[in-house]
């Protein structure tokens, strides 16, 4: 099995698809990765000498924020939001929607709590 930055790796999936268990990579990334470490995509996991294993490891940790250290960077910006009471910041505090029509497209977050006469209520057949 593969280990790259501390994570291990799938051995029976595509390089390309392999990568993207990395979290911070996702699919184009990987193959921008695997182009300039020279490894064909295709390739199954299993079939990388060590080698290409060092090759593609070097290239993301010299050009690439990922695991804990991005989601660190994650944490301190969502934290800065809060301080500094920004819009964004007070939502997260909330647990609530960030971004989008929040009045009525937030269904999953806020739950299913709607506001209107009747809306919400069970039919008649279902009552008992």
């Amino acid at each position: 099995m593969a280990r790259i930055s501390g994570i291990t790796i799938p051995d029976n999936k595509k390089i390309k698809i392999a990568l993207t268990y990395l979290y911070g990579l996702g699919n184009n990334t990987s193959l921008i990765v695997l182009n300039t470490a020279n490894v064909d995509p295709e390739k199954r996991t299993r079939d990388l000498s060590a080698e290409e294993v060092n090759k593609i490891q070097n290239i993301i940790e010299k050009n690439y924020r990922i695991e804990g250290d991005l989601r660190r960077d994650i944490t301190n910006n969502i934290k800065r939001l809060k301080e500094i009471n920004a819009w964004r910041g007070t939502r997260h505090a909330k647990n609530l929607p960030i971004h989008g029509r929040t009045k009525t497209n937030s269904r999953t977050t806020r739950g299913n709590a709607r506001r209107t006469m009747g809306s919400g209520k069970k039919p008649t057949s279902q009552k008992t």
